[in-house]
């Protein structure tokens, strides 16, 4: 009887047992931490670079615009933008401006005009050669003189008397042939401002320009596309080699003064196009301003970098294209690298989460530098350690994780 009793006691005591073990493993697995999903990269060595980005535009490194060197009628253009030209290639035709229009009535007074003009000149003619006649004369007077003068048949002071009278009609026929050639000049302006109003003969191209390219390369602009009266110094079109192209990037005046001449450059084009490759050839003194998309006032300076020489098969550049630019201001290698995702702020400090065994665990570290996707460590970390991405503020020190994914090196 009493074994009987103890078996059924120690049954209760068992099943009582059991039933405890279930429900402490339930709380558990109800109440125990359970491990975070999380992002990781690994530690590794790599270059370290520190740059800025900007934008900016390219543009030919010489630019020729084909100016009018005086007032004319440009001709229609027979050139597109992008034609090729040669050095010596016409590009452009100017001839004299049409004259102006003259009435009925202005053109009776003109013709009249000339009228009187023809008759001044005969006037003028009939007096030189009246002061010829007289010149003959004096002079034939002047010679009879002199040989009475020496046969003492007349004083010398009339012999004097004739040899000035001989002068004065010298002099007096040089003053009628001046004015037979104002008369002259006087008559052709009048026939001139007369045949402005007459229409110019057919086939002549009097004074005829034509305009030719410095240097050989593309038509980039066209200020005239069509025939039209310009004045002098009218730009009509540009012309540059787009096969040696720069690029213009203007920066902020503030982070300028990190550049240096000579830095590398990457420039994109976007659109899946390969990048660019150039070097900073010089930096402009002087700062503009430009109004942000923010609306924010700015002061940015120019910075001009040379491209390298690409074949223009491979890439087409035009004037004016736009470019995302990545100056290399500073490069360090065989840096140890920590994605800048992986740093969490302590304070003045920096720290990161490292994965060990499982869990998360909280490590300062000390930086040297950092940038848009990594920092470079100084010490705190090692190359091949694991850490946490984007932790939030469900990461504690210890907390259980699970990797999503392999871990990424940084860069």
């Amino acid at each position: 009887m009493n074994d009987k009793n103890s078996w059924k006691k120690y049954q209760r005591w068992l099943i009582g047992a059991l039933l405890l073990a279930a429900a402490a493993a339930l709380i558990y697995a109800v109440y125990r931490p359970r491990p975070l999903i999380v992002e990781v990269a690994t530690v590794s060595t790599g270059t370290f670079e520190q740059t800025i980005e900007e934008d900016g535009r390219l543009r030919p490194k010489s630019r020729y615009v084909i100016t009018a060197p005086t007032q004319a009628a440009l001709l229609r253009p027979t050139l597109k933008v992008g034609d090729t030209v040669r050095s010596g290639d016409v590009v452009a035709i100017l001839e004299p401006v049409a004259p102006q229009m003259i009435d009925a009535r202005t053109r009776t007074v003109l013709q009249q005009r000339v009228g009187s003009f023809e008759a001044a000149r005969r006037t003028v003619t009939a007096q030189v050669q009246q002061a010829q006649t007289a010149l003959a004369q004096a002079a034939l007077e002047a010679e009879r003189a002199g040989k009475l003068a020496q046969d003492n048949f007349i004083s010398a002071s009339a012999r004097d008397q004739a040899v000035l009278t001989r002068q004065a009609a010298q002099q007096a026929l040089e003053a009628a042939r001046a004015e037979q050639g104002r008369a002259d000049f006087a008559l052709a302006e009048a026939r001139a401002a007369l045949a402005r109003a007459e229409p110019a003969a057919t086939g002549q191209n009097m004074g005829r320009w034509d305009l030719k390219s410095p240097v050989d390369g593309q038509v980039l602009k066209l200020h005239q596309d069509s025939a039209v009266a310009v004045s002098a110094g009218q730009p009509l079109l540009d012309i540059g080699d787009t096969a040696a192209m720069e690029a213009v990037i203007d920066v902020l005046s503030g982070e300028v003064r990190q550049i240096q001449p000579g830095a590398l450059v990457q420039l994109s084009l976007g659109s899946g196009a390969p990048a660019l490759t150039g070097r900073v050839t010089r930096i402009e003194p002087v700062a503009f301003t430009k109004v942000s998309a923010l609306g924010i006032e700015e002061q940015r300076v120019n910075v001009i970098v040379s491209l390298e020489p690409v074949a223009t098969e491979a890439q087409r550049l035009g004037d004016g294209f736009r470019v995302d630019a990545r100056i290399t201001v500073f490069k360090q290698a065989s840096a140890l690298l920590v994605p800048t995702a992986a740093l969490v702020r302590d304070g003045a400090q920096w720290r990161v989460f490292v994965v060990e065994a499982g869990r998360a665990r909280a490590r300062a570290v000390q930086l040297n530098d950092r940038n848009a996707d990594a920092a470079w460590l100084k010490e705190g970390l090692r190359e091949g350690e694991t850490v946490l991405l984007y932790p939030g503020s469900m990461i504690a020190d210890g907390q259980p994780v699970r990797l999503r994914n392999g871990p990424k090196a940084p860069g």
